[in-house]
């Protein structure tokens, strides 16, 4: 079963085969994506700079031209059987870091499998398809502004500490702003899509 939560740009896909992966026990989480900027961006307005800051220390996340690459640990063994090489956040029962704290990727991203193969529950309204689609073309859209941007204030790289991160939250409400006319069409019924960040704020991490 596919479900859909509604959340303009923090608008979130889930699917039960997730569970059962046919790809093998991790999933996608095999493979993570990176935390790109937009993705940075996303987590230091939603007030995640001391936990980005902590990750990097930590070696959890790692600078990269894209944004910061995210730790995969080896494989490993047990009771439950064998572990692949997976995404350093990925414990027995699933992501164990909140949805404000994830790439964009994580929240929206869905197989084709899970597409193929699982109905559409309560919520779905059978856009969650378009759903993806359209966060995917937001998202790598504000990849590239922000990777420019930053490139342009900071051409020796970015200094990754609080100033920085406070920066790239206020650019990313400056993006989500500008595309309220695409980040409508991911909004509850009734609710106004430029509300819902700061509606997210206090709300996704539980």
């Amino acid at each position: 079963m596919i479900r859909l939560e509604l959340a303009g740009p923090h608008t979130r896909l889930a699917s039960t085969l997730c569970a059962a992966c046919p790809q093998g026990r991790a999933g996608c989480c095999a493979a993570p994506p990176a935390v790109a900027w937009a993705d940075v961006a996303r987590i230091a307005h939603l007030g995640g700079i001391e936990w980005i800051l902590d990750e990097i220390q930590v070696g959890r996340l790692r600078p990269i031209p894209r944004g910061l690459a995210i730790l995969r640990v080896e494989p490993t063994l047990d009771e439950a059987g064998a572990w692949p090489a997976r995404c350093v956040y990925l414990g027995a029962v699933g992501c164990t870091i909140s949805y404000d704290r994830r790439s964009a990727t994580c929240n929206y991203y869905l197989c084709d499998d899970a597409f193929e193969r699982e109905g559409l529950g309560e919520g779905a309204h059978g856009g969650a398809r378009e759903a993806q689609d359209a966060l995917a073309g937001l998202y790598g859209r504000w990849d590239l502004e922000l990777q420019a941007r930053a490139s342009e204030r900071c051409p020796e790289g970015p200094p990754w500490d609080t100033s920085f991160l406070e920066w790239l939250g206020r650019e990313y409400a400056r993006l989500v702003r500008g595309s309220r006319r695409a980040i409508r069409r991911l909004a509850p019924a009734g609710i106004d899509s430029s509300a819902l960040t700061a509606r997210r704020r206090a709300n996704m991490a539980r």
